[in-house]
């Protein structure tokens, strides 16, 4: 469900769910399709828009021919005018076409969600950031070096507790969770069966265990389902038409989507996940959407609709990220990183067996989310997806 809209640097890549990278073991092989197309969904483009879609849709291709099945991206150029791009096939086996702006996983973009969230009970004064977990969730977290009294709730959101990654002990191979319900509890008791990664506020480390001490926080706090209070408080309230935050036991994407791949493990060919239990995930990386409104929910965020001035100043104060690309900084559930044309993109990213989808908004306006049907297996190829939204922004 990880992370940042950027690649580390190295020969690393991103692991599903873990929000950081390791020592790549595979490569992608080059698959036998190779088809692009493109849909325009504005009838008029500025000239500075007019030259930027080439370039998006050769990038789009790049990716294709580099072994991902499908490639898509949103685009909102400085002129407001929006564009979607598709490349590649969305089935393997039938060559269909790649549904343009089709539902996808997010998975690490649901952070923002989940961050939005709490922030907005921040405001109405029901959560204290600077509390200890321990006031609304007594007794959740007890471990090696863990302790709830000494962890706040700005440490959960920013990543500073020290609690350690649950998502580690999962395995490498996909089908032994494809389709088994993990709730967010059991995946709390995974985590605190290792040690603490630091001390509470001494360093920074990427830990999707965090977030699902969130999601708990939001259903305590507000007594609903996690999902509901996602989609009450941020999807209907951003007025996002095609995201949603899968109540438990639904395996299957609702709409028109290209299909998800992975392999279990190795060189091992690709297996459809499309359908996959997201529960593993939860309030760290379960929600799916679309590129077009992954632009909608950041630009909502950024131009001030879903928080207070406030808060959204809390959100947007970031601290050096380490693992995160050279530049980036992160805030609440939310990545600032520089742009090669000047300036910074707001946004998150994420990955989780199927997908990775990158993303960034501008303070201007511009916005672009582009999205893969596979995940990166080296370093180059994750590069290559950010480039793609780089390249969006600034070309």
């Amino acid at each position: 469900m990880p992370h940042s809209s950027i690649s580390a640097d190295h020969d690393r890549t991103s692991v599903p769910g873990t929000g950081r990278t390791v020592k790549a073991v595979s490569t992608f092989a080059a698959l036998c399709v190779l088809a692009a197309g493109v849909a325009v969904t504005a009838s008029t483009a500025s000239a500075e828009d007019h030259r930027s879609g080439p370039v998006i849709q050769k990038d789009l291709n790049g990716l294709v021919k580099i072994g991902f099945p499908a490639a898509l991206a949103s685009v909102r150029g400085r002129d407001g005018q929006i564009r979607n791009y598709t490349a590649g096939v969305g089935d393997i086996p039938t060559q269909a076409p790649v549904p343009v702006n089709g539902q996808v996983r997010i998975g690490s973009n649901t952070k923002t969600f989940v961050s939005v969230a709490v922030l907005q009970l921040v405001g109405q004064g029901k959560i204290d950031l600077e509390a200890p977990i321990e006031r609304y969730l007594p007794n959740l977290l007890r471990g090696q070096g863990i302790d709830g009294h000494a962890i706040t709730v700005r440490q959960l959101l920013q990543h500073t507790s020290g609690l350690p990654e649950y998502t580690d002990l999962l395995g490498p191979d996909v089908r032994t969770i494809q389709h088994v319900y993990l709730d967010a509890r059991t995946l709390i008791d995974m985590a605190l069966t290792l040690p603490a990664t630091f001390a509470p506020g001494t360093s920074w480390s990427y830990s999707n265990t965090n977030y699902i001490v969130a999601g708990l926080l939001l259903e305590k706090v507000t007594g609903r389902p996690v999902s509901e209070v996602i989609d009450s408080q941020v999807i209907k309230r951003a007025g996002l038409r095609d995201t949603y935050f899968p109540p438990v036991g639904e395996q299957d994407i609702r709409e028109r989507h290209p299909n998800g791949y992975q392999r279990a493990q190795g060189d091992q060919p690709l297996l459809d996940v499309s359908s996959i239990d997201g529960s593993w995930a939860g309030a760290a990386g379960q929600i799916v959407s679309t590129p077009s409104d992954v632009n909608k929910f950041y630009s909502e965020l950024i131009g001030g609709k879903l928080l207070p001035p406030a808060q959204l100043a809390e959100m947007r104060t970031t601290i050096p990220a380490p693992g995160f690309p050279a530049g980036a900084r992160y805030g609440l559930g939310l990545a600032g990183t520089p742009l090669s044309c000047g300036g910074v993109m707001w946004g998150h990213g994420g990955n989780i067996y199927g997908f990775e989808v990158l993303d960034g908004v501008t303070e201007d306006g511009r916005a672009a989310t582009v999205a893969v049907t596979a995940l990166p297996q080296k370093i180059e190829e994750q590069n290559q997806v950010a480039q793609a939204v780089d390249d969006a922004l600034c070309k």
